[in-house]
């Protein structure tokens, strides 16, 4: 299969059919090889009992943003005047809530006491990556801006078990482990660093199979603009930022996502289809496209194509990662964040 260029994409020839807020997500979504997993949940189970499901190991889904965490991925942008610019965005871990389908205890206290035993399995596994110095790339969202947002919300840990309901065991799974970054931008760590220091306290991060965990598994990325090629100024449009969500099972239905994004992610899938990229459907390969959207400084008529009902799509997409939320009761501080600024 030849390798997939974002010059590639049909926007640039065609932008009567396309809009940039496509071609982002396009970019910025990965294909993911399947296997025949072996459903054991953390456990090894007798020969009779193993069960065989297509799905992904976690481990392998981070390993595809390993390049993109280091140098960004760029997404060609067509620019009112006709002018084309590749503008590099950096993925975030901005949330993520780890449902398993049954218990499967990992607290501090447990991995200290295991550490010996996974220690050798997770230096394996460890998505392999430098350190990179990702708070000095450059971002219109400041400092500031994030952190009085920051001083007037009230329930945002970083990775905690919090109290739920106990009838959520029963309806998502049983809580594994879950993330909620509070931090500026600026300040934050590239994506598979993060899921890396992460494992530290939650090996499972790098263990589980898609096929362990529950469908109502998500996680959030956000991302930020770094640089273009060329280097364009004054356009104030090219400073959007995103926060794409994702379901973290093999078993995603669209029974389980909210209704108004259903018609939103066949439309995701057709269109990939026509720009050449594997979706789910094709054989041991799943596209791990976003279910909901939340967007940041997408001013003006630079991302959005009239022709196409791009406005509606947004709005679904927005509208699928608030009923998400809500259905989770999960105060995500990224999308709050945005919300509060969506008309700044």
């Amino acid at each position: 299969m030849p390798v997939f260029s974002p010059w590639d994409l049909p926007l640039l020839s065609n932008s009567y059919k396309y809009s940039n807020f496509q071609c982002f997500l396009q970019s910025v979504t990965p294909t993911i090889s399947t296997k025949n997993c072996e459903i054991v949940n953390g456990e090894h189970l007798d020969e009779d009992h193993r069960v065989g499901e297509e799905g992904f190991s976690l481990s392998e889904l981070w390993k595809l943003y390993v390049e993109w965490s280091l140098y960004g991925v760029g997404v060609p942008i067509l620019l009112n005047n006709g002018d084309s610019v590749l503008q590099y965005y950096c993925p975030s871990l901005s949330a993520l809530q780890l449902y398993t389908k049954r218990p499967f205890i990992c607290s501090r206290r447990l991995a200290k006491q295991e550490s010996e035993s996974w220690s050798d399995d997770v230096e394996s596994d460890e998505v392999s990556m430098s350190l990179s110095n990702f708070s000095s790339r450059n971002s219109d969202v400041t400092s500031d801006d994030f952190m009085d947002h920051h001083d007037h919300d009230h329930d945002h840990d970083h990775d905690h078990d919090n109290d739920h309901d106990p009838h959520t065991a029963d309806h998502f799974g049983h809580l594994y482990c879950q993330y909620n970054e509070t931090s500026s931008p600026h300040d934050r760590l590239p994506l598979t660093e993060k899921i890396n220091e992460l494992a530290q306290n939650y090996p499972g991060l790098l263990k589980f199979q898609s096929t362990d965990v529950s469908p109502y598994s998500w996680m959030a990325i956000a991302w930020y603009p770094i640089y273009q090629i060329p280097l364009t100024k004054n356009v104030k449009e090219l400073s959007a930022c995103f926060v794409t969500y994702h379901t973290l099972s093999s078993l995603q239905g669209l029974s389980s996502l909210p209704n108004n994004i259903a018609k939103e992610d066949e439309k995701f899938e057709c269109i990939s289809n026509c720009m050449g990229k594997q979706c789910k459907g094709d054989k041991g390969a799943i596209s791990f496209r976003p279910f909901a959207v939340a967007t940041y400084k997408m001013f003006g008529e630079l991302w959005m194509n009239s022709k196409i009902s791009d406005e509606q799509r947004v709005a679904s997409y927005l509208n699928a990662a608030n009923s998400w939320l809500k259905q989770h009761k999960f105060q995500h501080h990224d999308f709050n964040f945005f919300m509060s600024r969506k008309f700044f």
